[in-house]
This record gives structure tokens, sequence and C-alpha cells, in this order.
């Protein structure tokens, strides 16, 4: 059974940093872009960052750029989200998602991906 599972979300104060994690199980990661989507209470889904299949490739929205890093450890089938220097802003329901022959990830084009996780909580606020 193909699945992507999200963890590592949860309550944190501004300033603090959490490490998602996207564990795959039924296929492999490898050739695999891998998005992480997130979206806010009343906000449409937004693109965060996406690593290439090679890894090789990485794209963030502007609005993390320099505080998020995404990863990759093919040895465990799972891709990170790195997130420091977290902001009220960044509140929100993260997901993983999975594309297969994805050449450009930048555009964050949810359409194009063909497995989704479930999401997980990331609450930042004092």
């Amino acid at each position: 059974q193909v699945q992507l599972v999200e963890s590592g979300g949860g309550l944190v104060q501004p300033g603090g940093s959490l490490r998602l994690s996207c564990a795959a199980s039924g296929f492999t990661l490898d050739y695999y872009v891998i998005g992480w989507f997130r979206q806010a209470p009343g906000k449409e889904r937004e693109g965060v960052s996406c690593l290439s299949s090679s890894g090789g490739s990485t794209y963030y929205a502007d609005s993390v750029k320099g505080r998020f890093t995404i990863s990759r450890d093919n040895a465990k089938n799972t891709v990170y989200l790195q997130m420091s220097s977290l902001k009220p802003e960044d509140t929100a329901v993260y997901s993983c998602a999975a594309a297969y022959e994805l050449w450009d990830c930048s555009d964050f084009d949810t359409a194009d991906y063909n497995y989704w996780g479930q999401g997980t909580q990331v609450t930042v606020a004092s």
C-alpha cells in the first residue's frame, strides 16, 4: 500500500524550530520529487519547498527562504523539512507529497503530485 506519513509537528514558540518528517511506504522515494505544502485555516494550500528526485535541486517559497531546509535520506525512505526561526504566520497543517516524472517542481502545482500524506499540524504561538 502506497503511503506517506508526516510527523514532527507540534506547538512551538516564535523563533523556535521543528523538523518534520515524511516517511514513505509502498514505494521508493528516490525516483520522486517531494514537495511540502501547507494550509492555514481559511487560506489556500501553498507550496513551501520541493526537492528533485536526484536531490540536486531544491526550491523554497519566498516566505520561508533562509529559514527552512528540505532534505532526503534515501536509506530511510524519508524526506525532512527543517524549520527554524518560526513565525506565527507559519502556523498551518503541513503535508508532503510525491510526484513521479516531474522535471520542475518550482511552481508548486498540486496537480503534479501523485501521492499525499495526511498532514501534521504546526502551531507557532507564545
